[in-house]
């Protein structure tokens, strides 16, 4: 299935199932893809995360029957997957901007929130870099953390200034940020700073060994500053590279961050010579 008819069709789920207790895993599951690059390619083109998409479209139709109708706030909150009145409450509020009570007392203004619909605009050809590469099976030295696909994006940055501030980079400075979901159907994934790791190396108590398996590999070279220059190739390998691809496809649960030691360039990582990149497993199409 295409990217763009992968998530139009699970917009349409979503909106089937908008009050059942549906997940990211359900809504991936559904276009018969892994949570791994589903989350991260709905991120990157529609601007949300999956669940943060499924929040704004609850409260934005708990808002519609709020003011159409004689339903309950208890009702509502029942409706659309919350445990209490007063939770409810709170999210209405942070979308809306009011209480459900003052709307419906007051007649306050309400936010809108519309189903994506995804759109295909015909541009003229662009040009992009990446590579496509056969490595061996690595092993990495790092720190590991295990994360949720909701929120990733900010919990891993925050993984990151945790690393530096504990003063870890003494051990590993960071040749390597890896993402492992091997099996990609799971709703968690782990992260791990790394650097490459040497036999001969104590391992340091808290760190661990990973072995990263022999991949072809779809390598995407970044130039700038972070994490402006990944973010920016990032969106174009899902909305640009992935759906011109025609004689490959992911392979398996990993991504491969790569980055260039900072202290070669003068203003460090928010330089605008600084270098990365960006590896993704792919496999030929069968």
């Amino acid at each position: 299935m295409e990217w763009a008819e992968a998530i139009s069709e699970a917009v349409r789920f979503i909106e089937r199932h908008i009050t059942e207790d549906i997940t990211l895993y359900d809504v991936a599951d559904s276009v018969n893809m892994s949570p791994f690059y589903f989350h991260k390619g709905f991120s990157m083109l529609c601007g949300y995360s999956v669940m943060e998409y499924i929040r704004k479209r609850r409260m934005a139709l708990a808002g519609e029957e709020l003011i159409t109708s004689d339903v309950t706030v208890m009702e509502l909150a029942m409706k659309y997957g919350y445990d209490s009145p007063d939770s409810f409450t709170r999210s209405f509020s942070r979308f809306h901007g009011s209480t459900p009570l003052a709307v419906r007392r007051n007649y306050t203004m309400l936010k809108t929130f519309a189903p994506l619909k995804l759109t295909i605009a015909l541009k003229g050809g662009y040009v992009m870099d990446y590579r496509i590469t056969k490595k061996e099976a690595f092993t990495v030295l790092g720190v590991s953390k295990e994360f949720s696909y909701e929120n990733a994006q900010q919990a891993v940055s925050m993984f990151w200034q945790e690393h530096y501030t504990a003063g870890r980079c003494e051990h590993v400075r960071g040749m390597f940020g890896i993402n492992i979901d091997p099996q990609m159907g799971n709703e968690q994934f782990e992260y791990l700073i790394a650097d490459v790791y040497h036999p001969a190396a104590e391992i340091p108590k808290g760190y661990t060994v990973r072995t990263i398996p022999a991949f072809t590999w779809a390598v995407f070279p970044c130039k700038g500053s972070l994490p402006e220059s990944m973010q920016d190739v990032n969106v174009k390998i899902f909305s640009e590279w992935l759906p011109a691809l025609q004689d490959y496809e992911f392979a398996a649960g990993y991504c491969v961050e790569m980055y260039d030691a900072p202290d070669k360039y003068p203003k460090g990582t928010s330089d605008e010579n600084y270098y990365t990149e960006i590896w993704i497993p792919v496999r030929k199409k069968m």
